[in-house]
């Protein structure tokens, strides 16, 4: 297998971990700041239901103890190229710093149900919009403040 391409890859898939963590992080800071501001796609279906389907499969894999599969993917793809020890690019080393923490497994799954009961609260606080279902030429739609 080419080693640069598995490094770049290993790159590719430790950016990807990056954007999922800011997805998690800031959909639900997002949504606060959002509703203030009048950001109407912050109350989107879609949106709020796969933020929320995304916190609590962290939840999930951190109380059983199992490795993202980003990580394992990335960790694989360094072993393909040839990686050992703590030979890192720049951006690797970085973010690295950013994303991994050293602390007993249970601090993450608390750290990280806390995190679910806030995002749990959010969805109270300031509740998703459903998908409205068209029915052609009849449908009425909405305006003003109660479209919102």
């Amino acid at each position: 297998m080419n080693h640069a391409l598995c490094l770049w890859g290993a790159d590719l898939v430790l950016l990807l971990h990056w954007a999922v963590v800011g997805f998690i992080v800031g959909g639900g800071l997002a949504v606060w700041v959002g509703h203030g501001r009048g950001w109407r796609w912050v109350h989107g279906w879609t949106f709020r239901l796969t933020h929320l389907v995304t916190v609590l499969l962290v939840i999930a894999q951190a109380w059983l103890g199992q490795s993202c599969p980003l990580t394992q993917l990335e960790s694989w793809l360094r072993e393909q190229a040839g990686q050992f020890g703590y030979e890192t690019t720049f951006l690797e080393h970085w973010t690295h710093r950013f994303l991994y923490y050293e602390a007993p497994s249970w601090v993450f799954g608390c750290a990280y149900s806390l995190f679910g009961v806030w995002v749990l609260w959010t969805w109270w606080r300031f509740p998703p919009r459903r998908p409205t279902v068209r029915t052609g030429a009849t449908s009425e739609r909405r305006t003003g403040p109660a479209a919102q």
